[in-house]
């Protein structure tokens, strides 16, 4: 019964991708660079956190000695999986897409400083800016 209930109450998005996915973070050519995500200390040069798929991400770098750098990677809409939990799940399965967050991913088509590793992690790319 539980089986039956996890199964129905999931969509496309939420089982093939939910609604985080796994942030690597690399300060290119900064490998003393402290890393922010969202206001909150990562690591430092090169950091790995989670992140809710249904808001942007906004990348400080902060090193003594530089400029502080920063940086927003947009979400963008999950359309073909959006597709296929309307048409698997109907209103049940747009809802629960939109409302964890599923329903969108990282804009790696119109970013190039994002790399798409599969569907649950990403790669984002923070180049040095001129001083």
């Amino acid at each position: 019964m539980s089986l039956a209930m996890a199964i129905t109450l999931n969509s496309c998005g939420v089982m093939f991708g939910g609604s985080k996915y796994e942030a690597t973070i690399v300060a290119k050519n900064r490998p003393n660079a402290d890393i922010y995500v969202d206001g909150q200390k990562i690591g430092k040069g090169q950091a790995t956190t989670l992140h809710k798929r249904n808001k942007a991400m906004t990348v400080e770098l902060k090193e003594e000695g530089q400029d502080l750098q920063s940086q927003v990677f947009d979400k963008a809409f999950r359309t073909g999986n959006f597709i296929l939990s309307v048409v698997s799940w109907g209103l049940i399965g747009l809802g629960v897409d939109l409302g964890t967050g599923a329903a969108y991913k990282p804009d790696h088509k119109n970013n190039p400083a994002i790399q798409r590793v599969d569907a649950k992690k990403y790669t984002f790319t923070i180049e040095p800016t001129a001083k």
